[in-house]
């Protein structure tokens, strides 16, 4: 299991827009605003959300890839593990016990009750656990999830994306050239997948898509929650982004 690392985090106001930028944070959100008003969530008997809130799931979730069309492309059935990022969300609500499991329902719980009232104090409790305490390796098909710690990511990240970059560029700015083959890109999609889309997941980084570009050159850029939600030693080096 991942080592906790204390990142620092500002507090930030619950009427923060900043807070709008965070998929996994407005997934919870409206989760658990779901067990308030409709009662607790059903589950099957291996504890995955059953399939009637898992449509209304791809329905109300703002989750680029995931939306009930997109899922329906590849998927004529809707299960918890054809909706990954749900299935990491579940696990996260119950592990900081916002929710809980009772005779086969899921339920929110006075803390996750509590939270739903503060979007800020949600994010502060729910975020820096997805980020920091999940083994994201372990939800990819990689076997290991690539070397350094976030300390060590974000901090570079703080100055590398400040202007947008790629996955490969981020990738060589840490470990180097990586090799030219299969390897190679086995590496930086490891990368990719235990590093940058969680922090988009996390609302901190947005990935931005130019028409007809090749897969791994899509571009890499800070949202408004890097900087209000982050204290990082880097900030005090860090030059402006230069807009054009």
């Amino acid at each position: 299991m991942p080592q906790f690392i204390m990142i620092g985090f500002h507090q930030l106001s619950d009427d923060d827009p900043a807070l709008t930028h965070s998929p996994l944070l407005q997934a919870a959100l409206l989760t658990l605003q779901y067990v308030h008003d409709y009662g607790p969530i059903g589950l099957t008997k291996t504890g995955a959300f059953k399939r009637i809130f898992i449509h209304w799931a791809a329905e109300h979730f703002d989750w680029t890839g995931f939306s009930r069309n997109e899922l329906s492309e590849v998927n004529t059935v809707f299960n918890e593990h054809n909706f990954p990022l749900l299935e990491l969300l579940h696990f996260t609500l119950l592990q900081m016990k916002l929710a809980r499991h009772y005779k086969g329902e899921f339920r929110i719980t006075k803390r996750g009750a509590a939270l739903l009232k503060s979007p800020a104090a949600l994010f502060t409790a729910v975020i820096p656990f997805f980020l920091f305490e999940i083994d994201h390796a372990a939800y990819s098909r990689f076997k290991d999830g690539p070397f350094g710690n976030w300390d060590v990511w974000l901090n570079v990240l703080n100055i590398e994306v400040e202007d947008g970059a790629s996955i490969k560029q981020l990738y060589e700015v840490l470990y180097g050239m990586a090799p030219d083959d299969l390897s190679g890109w086995q590496e930086i999609n490891a990368f990719s997948h235990c590093v940058l889309e969680p922090l988009c997941w996390a609302g901190l980084l947005v990935e931005v898509e130019a028409e007809h570009q090749r897969i791994g050159e899509s571009q890499y850029f800070k949202t408004p929650l890097w900087s209000s939600a982050l204290k990082l030693e880097t900030n005090d080096i860090l030059e402006p982004a230069q807009r054009h």
